[in-house]
């Protein structure tokens, strides 16, 4: 039985490899260094909210490949205000103090003195191995209303006071931040930001090709990401934003002078993307996808781990949005959504797997 439980393993799974790719090993990606922490390979899995707890962290380690993984993001005031008032850490920081490293946990907020309160703890109490600062979310609530996030890339010089204070608190350990290209796109203040950072002590800079105005639309510029290098100094360049495939991430080291790209919401649909990337970074034969039947096992292997740490009816309403991650791309996803969407119960989540879980490959 492999290491993935009852419900599914690696072992199990198709051993195929796609036909060799015209993908030489590229001799300049090196291991991504932040700080004292190597980083190798140089792939990243972005902090998502609502997404990356530690039951798809769970899945994500197993298949392998992934250089640096991350939880949701943290809220600095809410955590202790949840700590005073319940004597215990939110949930989002659900399996930090136990699983494996390396660990980054990302923290949002505008107040340096909360900010680095926190950061404190998971540096020095939780021992995570990176705190990541949040200065590219572009949700309303926690830029318009908490005035976090992208919010703060209109004061280059607020981020950098923020920055300092996390890392001073968090010494040694190192701390980076992730921003986006600016607030909107008739003022992009990246490269601002970008030096504010260093110069304040972070150890890596992780940039999405987008602005706040641009939310999740149109492409990211990854010619935006690769001018801000000439703006750093001594930190490394992380890029994110459409990589959805291995070659997304060949070319992103190919074309841009990058030090390290991050993968967001293309391995919430397949968290083995990391392990065909890292393949295809070697130059070696990409691993095929998992069958739809081991998609669906891998599903429910999911769900399992959810199950254990949240009961069933809670547990139920998390595995929601990601059962239809599973179900992406494939012919009879729009009726699989449609049923997950009202499901109330664990008898009735395994019900609806069984019966309206895509059976055919992704078409791409």
């Amino acid at each position: 039985m492999g290491f993935l439980g009852p419900l599914f393993s690696l072992e199990s799974m198709s051993s195929s490899l796609a036909p060799p790719e015209p993908l030489e090993r590229l001799p300049g990606v090196q291991p991504l260094w932040i700080g004292p922490l190597r980083v190798e390979p140089p792939l990243l899995q972005a902090p998502m909210a609502g997404f990356t707890n530690y039951a798809y962290r769970q899945v994500v380690r197993q298949f392998g490949g992934v250089g640096l993984q991350a939880t949701e993001m943290v809220h600095a005031r809410g955590y202790l205000e949840h700590l005073s008032r319940r004597g215990e850490v939110p949930d989002r920081l659900w399996g930090v103090r136990h699983e494996p490293r390396p660990l980054a946990v990302q923290i949002w907020d505008n107040d340096p003195v909360a900010m680095a309160e926190v950061a404190a703890q998971l540096a020095h109490q939780f021992r995570v191995s990176v705190v990541d600062i949040n200065f590219g979310c572009p949700v309303k609530k926690v830029t318009e209303k908490a005035h976090s996030g992208s919010w703060l890339l209109r004061w280059p010089d607020r981020v950098g006071r923020i920055v300092e204070a996390v890392v001073r608190a968090c010494r040694p350990v190192p701390v980076t931040a992730k921003i986006r290209l600016g607030c909107t796109r008739d003022r992009i203040t990246a490269p601002e930001v970008a030096q504010a950072v260093e110069q304040a002590g972070a150890a890596a800079l992780t940039v999405h090709g987008r602005t706040a105005q641009d939310y999740f639309r149109g492409q990211a510029d990854w010619e935006q990401i690769a001018r801000l290098k000439q703006h750093l100094k001594k930190i490394p360049l992380i890029g994110n934003g459409d990589i959805r495939t291995p070659q997304d991430v060949v070319r992103a080291f190919r074309l841009y002078p990058v030090d390290g790209v991050m993968i967001a919401r293309a391995a919430l649909a397949r968290p083995w993307l990391f392990r065909q990337a890292a393949a295809a970074l070697r130059g070696e034969p990409v691993p095929l996808d998992p069958t739809p039947e081991e998609e669906r096992r891998l599903l429910l292997h999911h769900f399992q781990l959810v199950l254990r740490r949240f009961g069933p009816h809670r547990g139920v309403i998390l595995m929601r949005k990601f059962a239809c991650c599973y179900a992406q791309g494939r012919p009879g996803a729009r009726l699989f959504r449609t049923h997950v969407a009202g499901i109330q119960s664990s008898e009735e989540f395994y019900r609806v797997v069984e019966d309206y879980f895509p059976r055919t490959p992704r078409s791409d």
